[in-house]
């Protein structure tokens, strides 16, 4: 068989779950995955059959994928299913399987993000899972907050609303997008830090640039001078390799249908041991134990199957390898950045050493508007990317996907030059 229509053959891969009940009708989900062995001896070769098992518009090319990461066939395939299941079960199965099957995701998932069970409560997204700590957290009139103008505005908002009821103040610093060394970015929230400081929202990726800051550094640091921080992960969970208990943050919330690639509507909320029981819940829950992270996250009636999906997501980077799709995504990211670094009407938004970032970047060109640069590259080249125009971020924001080819970024880098000369 030809190379090309073996992996043909190869991306339309058939997943097949089966369920165990057991004699006290508690489920067990699992999934029979029929994928072809990964050890390309060729890497092209193989990042060639992750895009066959995706099914991509034709229309344009997606450099985008940082707002939600479409799913794999393999994936969508069992999100159908177990939307079937739930719905030919119907209350049969939200009375019986349901929360059992949510504590066995929730233990898969806690293994695979580097933490303990105990310490993590499946959420819808990032914006819920910080917000729950922002909103819940024991204010007291005087108390200080330190965040950044780069930090995502939801948040942002929060702590506005926050600040405006229970009279905190908000301190902001703002991260340079291309810093000396980690020092100059643990200094820069050091420096705000009073007595009054109760905690630091920091991003472990910062979502309009992708630089990657020291989180564990930052928290070193803000342990001294008993000050808890919140990391804001929303990109980081299946984009990179690290475990968050060797970050040692007090609060950590990631978006899972970013690049985990999971369906719409899952995050994480990983709460340290010490804090579980201080934090109010949004929605009041049956779990009175106020050291059960599970009173945090009451959802009711909410779309079950996106939660079933999480373990077909976990299964799918499995079998691609999380170091291996790191070291795809810098890859990639270090090919279109390289290629334009030299044009001098050309700016690049995200630091030049590799280990400051990873799948994601953003390029701008002078003395054009970011938003004028996304149109024009969607419109006369048909590549979609997203505009960034504040807090000293002025570009489009590129993200490419494992299913992202070269020849995509060549056709990026050629139209990125010929708009910039003109």
């Amino acid at each position: 068989m030809k190379k090309r229509d073996f992996i043909k053959s190869m991306g339309a891969i058939s997943m097949s779950p089966f369920l165990k009940f057991s004699e006290n009708s508690i489920s067990e989900i699992s999934s029979e995955i029929k994928l072809p062995p990964n050890n390309f001896s060729d890497e092209s070769d193989f990042w060639e059959l992750v895009r066959s098992q995706y099914d991509l518009n034709p229309d344009f090319i997606n450099l985008e994928s940082g707002y939600y990461n479409i799913i794999p066939k393999t994936t969508m395939e069992l999100y159908i299913k177990h939307i079937k299941r739930v719905n030919h079960e119907g209350s049969f199965y939200m009375r019986n399987y349901r929360f059992e099957d949510k504590k066995q995701i929730t233990h898969k998932l806690a293994k695979f993000v580097g933490c303990n069970r105990k310490n993590l409560v499946i959420t819808r997204n990032t914006t819920e899972s910080l917000d729950l700590i922002i909103a819940g957290y024991p204010w007291e009139k005087g108390d200080e907050v330190i965040y950044a103008f780069q930090d995502y505005g939801a948040m942002q908002n929060m702590l506005e609303q926050v600040s405006k009821r229970h009279q905190i103040v908000l301190k902001k610093v703002s991260v340079p997008n291309h810093p000396k060394n980690d020092e100059e970015i643990v200094d820069l929230y050091k420096s705000q830090i009073t007595k009054h400081t109760k905690l630091i929202m920091v991003c472990h990726m910062i979502n309009i640039t992708g630089q990657i800051l020291p989180i564990k550094k930052i928290c070193d640091m803000a342990h001294k001078l008993n000050v808890e921080v919140l990391v804001d992960g929303a990109h980081c969970i299946g984009h990179f390799d690290f475990n968050i208990n060797d970050l040692d943050c007090d609060y950590y919330g990631s978006s899972l249908h970013k690049w985990l690639a999971t369906p719409l509507g899952a995050g994480i909320l990983f709460i340290h041991d010490k804090h579980i029981s201080k934090i109010w819940p949004l929605l009041a829950d049956n779990e009175k134990n106020p050291q059960n992270i599970n009173r945090l996250s009451h959802t009711g009636t909410h779309p079950v199957h996106t939660d079933l999906a999480i373990i077909e997501a976990m299964n799918y980077l499995d079998w691609i390898q999380i170091e291996r799709k790191e070291k795809r995504l810098r890859y990639l990211k270090e090919y279109w950045l390289n290629a334009l670094k030299e044009n001098p009407n050309i700016i690049i938004n995200t630091p030049f050493d590799a280990q400051r970032s990873c799948g994601i970047g953003n390029v701008g060109i002078k003395n054009i508007k970011p938003a004028d640069l996304a149109k024009k590259l969607y419109t006369e080249f048909k590549i979609f990317t997203v505009a960034i125009d504040y807090a000293n971020v002025q570009g489009c924001r590129i993200s490419p996907n494992v299913f992202t080819s070269l020849q995509e970024l060549d056709l990026f880098i050629k139209a990125m030059n010929k708009i910039s000369n003109t």
